[in-house]
C-alpha cells in the first residue's frame, strides 16, 4: 500500500478546507434566503432568520408562484430556455461539424474569424442599434438570435467530434450515406456527452440572462423571469407595492416574498443537474483534452 508522506498530506488537508470553504460561501447565502421563505412572517420581519428556518409556513411561497406575473414571467422565460437551448445546439453543431473536417480548404481561415469574435464585439450600442433596425425590440427572438452560438460551446463540440474515429464516417460512406445522414445518425448519437454538456450551458444561460432582456424587453407581458426578478429585489416601487398588497395577509411579509421568488426561479434550473451530472464531466474533459 502506498503510504502518503507529510507534505501530501499538508496539501491534502490545505485543499479540503479551500473546497470547504467555498461551498459554504456559496451554501450559506441560499440557506439564508430559502430559510426566510419558509420562516415566519415575525421572524423574518425582525431579521432573526438565518440558516435554518424559525417556524414553518408556505404561504409566501404559495403567494409567489400564484402571482399572475410570475407565471407569465416564469413562462417566458421557460419558453426561452427551452427553444434557445434546442437552436443553439442544433447550429453549434451544424457549424461545429465541417470546422471538424481539416483536409476541406478555409476551415483554418474560417475558425480565426471564429475565434476573433471571442474576442472582440462591437460593443453594447452597435448591438443595440442593430436589434432595433431588425425589429426586434420587445421580441423574444431579440433574446435568442444575438447568441445562438457560443464560440466556446462551438470549440468543445468541433473538438469532441474530432475525437471520434473516422473509420466510422468512412464506413457510412461505403454504405451511401451524405453528409447530414452521417451528421445527425452517427456523429450527434454518439455524442451524448458532449451535447448535454452545451446544452446545459446554453440552457443555464438563457435562464439566468438578465442583460439583454433589460436592453430590449419594455413590455411588461415579454419580461422574463431574471427581470422580474430585479423589480421585486432592488425596485423600491415594487418593494413598496408588495409590502401594500400583503398588508392583509398573514405570514407574508416584502422580503418573505422577495425571498420566495429567488428560490421559486432557482430551484427549476438547479433541478436540471442531477439528470446531466453523469454526462457533464465527461464531456467537458474530453472536450477540453482534445481542444
Amino acid at each position: 500500500m502506498k503510504s502518503t508522506s507529510l507534505s501530501d498530506r499538508c496539501i491534502d488537508l490545505f485543499s479540503y478546507t479551500v473546497l470547504t470553504a467555498m461551498a459554504l460561501a456559496t451554501l450559506l447565502p441560499f440557506a439564508n434566503v430559502l430559510s426566510k421563505s419558509v420562516s415566519e412572517e415575525w421572524a423574518v420581519v425582525s431579521g432573526k432568520v438565518g440558516i435554518f428556518p424559525i417556524g414553518f409556513q408556505l404561504d409566501t411561497m404559495q403567494y409567489v408562484i400564484t402571482s399572475s406575473q410570475f407565471v407569465r414571467s416564469f413562462a417566458v422565460s421557460a419558453g426561452i430556455t427551452a427553444v434557445g437551448t434546442l437552436l443553439s445546439i442544433l447550429l453549434t453543431a451544424i457549424s461545429a461539424y465541417p470546422l471538424s473536417k481539416r483536409h476541406l480548404p478555409g476551415v483554418g481561415a474560417i475558425l480565426v474569424l471564429y475565434i476573433f469574435t471571442m474576442m472582440f464585439n462591437g460593443g453594447i450600442i452597435p448591438n443595440y442599434l442593430l436589434i432595433r433596425s431588425l425589429g426586434l425590440i420587445n421580441s423574444l427572438w431579440s433574446l435568442i438570435l444575438p447568441v445562438m452560438i457560443s464560440v466556446f460551446n462551438l470549440l468543445v463540440i468541433k473538438s469532441y467530434f474530432e475525437s471520434l474515429p473516422e473509420a466510422l464516417e468512412d464506413s457510412a460512406k461505403m454504405d451511401g450515406a451524405r453528409t447530414f445522414t452521417i451528421l445527425f445518425r452517427i456523429i450527434l448519437p454518439l455524442s451524448g456527452p458532449v451535447i448535454a454538456t452545451i446544452a446545459l450551458f446554453y440552457a443555464v444561460y438563457f435562464w439566468n440572462d438578465f442583460f439583454n432582456p433589460m436592453l430590449y424587453i419594455s413590455d411588461p407581458s415579454l419580461k422574463p423571469l431574471q427581470l422580474y426578478l430585479r423589480d421585486i429585489v432592488m425596485d423600491a416601487d415594487s418593494s413598496s407595492a408588495i409590502t401594500k398588497s400583503v398588508d392583509d395577509m398573514m405570514n407574508v411579509s416584502g422580503e418573505g416574498v422577495r425571498a420566495a421568488t429567488v428560490i421559486a426561479s432557482t430551484v427549476p434550473i438547479v433541478l436540471v443537474y442531477p439528470f446531466l451530472q453523469k454526462y457533464f464531466i465527461k464531456g467537458v474533459l474530453i472536450g477540453s483534452v482534445k481542444g
